[in-house]
């Protein structure tokens, strides 16, 4: 799982997956499904997320953690 946020639009991509996207739903205002071939789930994108969700701080638990330079 990756995030990546864009900070010019406010956008918070969650690649679920590393399957390709065949196809996306809006399934509330501002934030958009993307589904493989076999209709998995495999990324989410939440668009103005810094009114939607608290980025000051992310938590992670009992999993491994890598992060990666921008």
């Amino acid at each position: 799982m990756k995030l990546g946020y864009h900070p010019d639009m406010d956008a918070l991509y969650i690649d679920l997956s590393n399957r390709r996207s065949v196809e996306s739903r809006e399934i509330s205002e501002g934030i958009t499904l993307d589904y493989d071939e076999s209709g998995f789930v495999v990324g989410t994108d939440i668009d103005n997320v810094g009114s939607k969700v608290e980025l000051h701080e992310l938590k992670v638990t009992q999993m491994p953690l890598e992060i990666q330079p921008t």
